[in-house]
């Protein structure tokens, strides 16, 4: 399978730094999704004790900084008070929302020092990556989905994008996949690290163990996948 690293057909003109916008719509492009965040943030302030909601907003500022993930900052945030769902629900809507971010503004990421050359580098790259993985073009949404549903670097809500206009997805269709990748994810280890806690808070001679057995499994889980992943040959 080939795939044009920069073709995105079914783009606006934008996208492909061919077509012109006006002031106001390069600034609702800018603030939209941002402006979505600071809003949802706003309801947990809202719904929260003062103290919990601090921590959510500091664990959603982390989860911007590598190597911050799903993985870690969920089992972390229940842990400290903040109930599964929510912790779910906050890193899964971050996903979306760079994904949205990204799709509006792909020349302005462009000029992000070290996310700019990262996405360049990825792009150039765009041909080989995908002939190594055919399944994602092969599922289409439901690839790129699963493509976020991994728990590596770079299948957030940016690589997930830039995956996704590769495979030729319009914008609905990878904010869709987006959504249903990072879901799945949060909620996997939002659940589980919910039900480990309680077992430890419980019974701390049953907890422990069960906790060690689970985060062995997930060791070699993601070893097993990780070679999958990246060493797959078309």
């Amino acid at each position: 399978m080939s795939v044009p690293a920069m073709t995105f057909p079914s783009y606006p003109g934008r996208l492909l730094g061919t077509g012109t916008d006006s002031l106001p719509s390069i600034v609702f492009s800018l603030v939209l999704a941002p402006l979505l965040a600071f809003l949802y943030y706003f309801l947990c302030v809202l719904i929260l004790p003062l103290e919990k909601a601090l921590i959510l907003g500091g664990l959603m500022i982390l989860y911007y900084i590598p190597p911050s993930g799903k993985e870690s900052l969920i089992p972390v945030g229940i842990a400290l008070g903040i109930p599964w769902w929510l912790m779910a629900t906050s890193l899964a809507l971050l996903d979306v929302l760079t994904s949205l971010f990204m799709i509006l503004n792909i020349r302005l990421a462009l000029r992000i020092p070290v996310l700019g050359p990262w996405i360049s580098g990825f792009l150039g790259k765009g041909d080989e990556f995908m002939k190594k993985r055919p399944w994602i073009a092969r599922w289409s949404v439901l690839g790129v989905a699963f493509f976020v549903f991994l728990p590596f670097q770079g299948t957030g809500g940016v690589g997930a994008t830039l995956v996704g206009m590769l495979v030729g997805l319009s914008p609905l269709q990878i904010l869709l996949a987006v959504a249903i990748g990072a879901s799945a994810e949060c909620l996997l280890f939002a659940v589980g690290s919910d039900i480990i806690w309680r077992l430890i808070l419980g019974n701390i001679s049953v907890g422990i163990p069960v906790a060690g057995a689970v985060l062995a499994a997930v060791v070699v889980a993601y070893v097993l996948l990780r070679r999958w992943y990246g060493g797959e040959e078309e």
